[in-house]
């Protein structure tokens, strides 16, 4: 994919980020007690090892979707359950997906709510198809739950029976091929002259949408993982995409 518009503004801040941290740096010095003279140990002679640099992972927050709450019982390990979920996210960039409980103790209603989190890209992703990821959660044998809900940034899914499975209808639309198409907004006319093939409709977009017309401005440009930014034209061509 070639350098767009929003991806090109996403590296400007990103190398003024990294500019900033290595002045910081610099400026610090060696942390207090680190030898100033390189390291006191006895090295190995020969050429030094390249290390492959390492990726910088993103903080955890909420995947996009939650498809399917399964729970897995067997009687070989004690009785033990095994929570499993799936969910979508935008690209192959989310890792360390895992299961974060936020009930404490025996709720009310005997349900253990728990949200579906993974390390999210650090930065904006390009358009693609979504990914699937996988989080399991062992409950202790014993356990008071009469049911399961897995909640995503934009959906939940509830499992009322145990064991068993559950699961919810994915978008339809994962943008993989917007760039060319036009745009039709909720409750809108579809544009005048494109076939149904060459249109996105905003309802089958359930997520978080930022649309970008010629003449808006950006009062902001916080970074939020699971939104998609639409950049149209005069005439309501998707012209630009981007996950941020």
């Amino acid at each position: 994919m070639t350098r767009t518009k929003l991806f090109a503004l996403a590296s400007l801040v990103a190398a003024g980020s990294m500019l900033g941290a290595a002045q910081l740096s610099a400026q610090q010095g060696p942390p207090q007690g680190a030898p100033r003279g390189g390291p006191s140990t006895p090295q190995e002679s020969g050429p030094p090892q390249s290390q492959p640099p390492s990726q910088p992972e993103g903080r955890p927050y909420p995947v996009m979707f939650v498809t399917s709450v399964e729970l897995l019982r067997s009687e070989r390990t004690g009785g033990i359950d095994i929570v499993r979920a799936r969910a979508l996210v935008s690209s192959n960039s989310w890792t360390s997906p895992h299961l974060l409980p936020i009930t404490v103790g025996k709720g009310i209603d005997g349900m253990l709510d728990l949200i579906f989190q993974a390390s999210a890209p650090p930065s904006m992703s390009p358009l693609g198809p979504f990914m699937v990821v996988e989080a399991l959660l062992p409950l202790g044998g014993g356990h008071p739950y009469k049911g399961i809900r897995v909640r995503s940034g934009y959906n939940s899914v509830t499992l009322k029976t145990l064991p068993g499975f559950a699961e919810a209808t994915p978008p339809k639309e994962d943008c993989e091929k917007c760039l060319g198409k036009y745009f039709q907004a909720k409750g809108a006319a579809a544009p005048a002259g494109q076939a149904a093939g060459n249109i996105v409709r905003e309802e089958d977009l359930p997520y978080p949408l930022r649309i970008i017309r010629p003449n808006d401005g950006i009062p902001n440009y916080e970074y939020d993982p699971n939104r998609l930014t639409l950049l149209l034209s005069e005439t309501g061509q998707i012209v630009d995409a981007a996950w941020d």
